[in-house]
């Protein structure tokens, strides 16, 4: 039973991963950071992969996992993160090396991501992944309304940042 869950949760991970990087890449400034994050996340991910019932997608659940770790993490005001080892995990995940030479480009715009609140940078990464609204409400736990509310006050805000 452990070893079908593990072999699961690998796959489903492996395809997956990415959303973990980009989330990353939100919510850090440098390579350390990243990687000390996408071990959280994949830990917390593996931690509460027993509870994901399946009633929405992988991606979905794996979403809100990774954006409350990263918010969690990031919300404290020392700003260090208290990781586990990689090593206490039992498997081992193939990470493919991220390499973020495409998104040099969008460096001005991750540096106004960067400017904005907790809420704020998880709802325009879910935005900039084209995510529906029902799925972002669904993620963050918020209303459609809500959400629709508050992306248009973040892309108001990101704007007035890249456009002062």
């Amino acid at each position: 039973m452990q070893k079908d869950l593990e072999t699961k949760f690998l796959s489903d991970f492996e395809q997956n991963q990415n959303i973990a990087h980009k989330i990353c890449r939100v919510y850090t400034t440098n390579q350390d950071e990243h990687k000390d994050l996408f071990q959280e996340i994949t830990i917390q991910l593996w931690k509460n992969y027993s509870k994901f019932r399946g009633d929405s997608k992988f991606s979905t659940w794996m979403y809100r996992v990774a954006l409350n770790t990263a918010i969690s993490l990031y919300r404290k005001s020392t700003r260090t993160i208290k990781t586990q080892d990689i090593s206490d995990v039992a498997f081992k995940i193939k990470s493919s090396d991220y390499d973020d030479t495409e998104e040099k480009q969008l460096s001005a715009l991750y540096g106004a991501i960067h400017q904005l609140n907790d809420i704020e940078k998880a709802l325009i990464f879910l935005y900039l992944e084209d995510k529906p609204y029902k799925e972002i409400s669904e993620t963050l736990g918020i209303t459609s309304v809500n959400a629709r509310v508050k992306m248009n006050r973040a892309k108001e805000k990101l704007k007035n940042i890249l456009n002062p």
